[in-house]
């Protein structure tokens, strides 16, 4: 399927054929990516009686309970109501799902046994009409499918960065990373705050997705984003990245 997009006085060609999807499949248990120590997913039958939901316990379907927390688990996208004394949820602020989004690829600076994300690496780069940015990290290895954070202090983005994002009108902001923040940063969440301008404006149509997986034959472009999410009334949901490359100007 071919479609002509005409986008801020810019007109564009996609093949939406070839879909190229980002975020990081969950399983039950341990074979997930894990981050601040939340427990891994769990998918179990459903019980009720004499009913297993598991044909292969002998049961007429298959029907499981998931437990998921999304923040910890995988791919997934989060809104203000992340840090909001207000409940605002990703289901109420995030209306629509197609965006102009750049990848690039960064690496982090080493900056007092930290490794961040740092402005300089990203400024020169940010193509001045797109409404999402897609941050791959590198060293970029498959081991980010399974990487179990907790406790080590990954890399993080720098709040300058998440600022400079802001004022450059970028609302949606992909990492491959567990946090834009620092693991433990006494809870100030600095780099959230910068980006979401909150408490004082918040954006709330803006969101951030964390734990992204970029593989390295998507190459640093222009290309359109379908961020999907779960319809759920809480501050983040898994969510499913998908992009599409942009074939041509027109």
């Amino acid at each position: 399927m071919h479609a002509n997009i005409e986008y801020k006085e810019q007109n564009f060609s996609v093949n939406f054929g070839n879909p190229l999807d980002i975020s990081i499949s969950m399983y039950s248990g341990a074979q997930n990516p894990n981050a601040f120590g939340i427990q891994h997913p769990t998918f179990q039958p459903f019980r009720a009686g004499g009913f297993v939901g598991s044909v292969a316990l002998g049961g007429s379907v298959n029907c499981e309970n998931l437990t998921i927390n999304a923040h910890g688990n995988g791919t997934h996208t989060e809104c203000v109501g992340h840090i909001s004394k207000q409940r605002i949820t990703i289901n109420e602020v995030l209306k629509q799902f197609i965006f102009l989004a750049q990848v690039i690829t960064v690496k982090p600076q080493l900056i007092n046994g930290d490794f961040v994300l740092v402005l300089k690496d990203v400024e020169p780069f940010l193509h001045p009409l797109i409404d999402a940015l897609i941050i791959r990290t590198l060293p970029n290895e498959n081991d980010k499918l399974v990487a179990h954070y907790s406790g080590n202090n990954p890399a993080y983005l720098q709040p300058k960065l998440c600022t400079y994002l802001r004022k450059s009108g970028v609302k949606h902001l992909v990492i491959d990373l567990p946090s834009v923040d620092r693991e433990e940063d006494s809870g100030a969440l600095e780099a959230h705050h910068a980006f979401w301008n909150y408490p004082e404006a918040p954006r709330l149509d803006s969101t951030i997705t964390e734990m992204a997986y970029i593989p390295n034959h998507i190459e640093d472009d222009i290309y359109l984003l379908n961020l999907q999410i779960a319809s759920l009334q809480t501050d983040a949901s898994p969510s499913k990245p998908v992009l599409y490359k942009l074939e041509h100007v027109l």
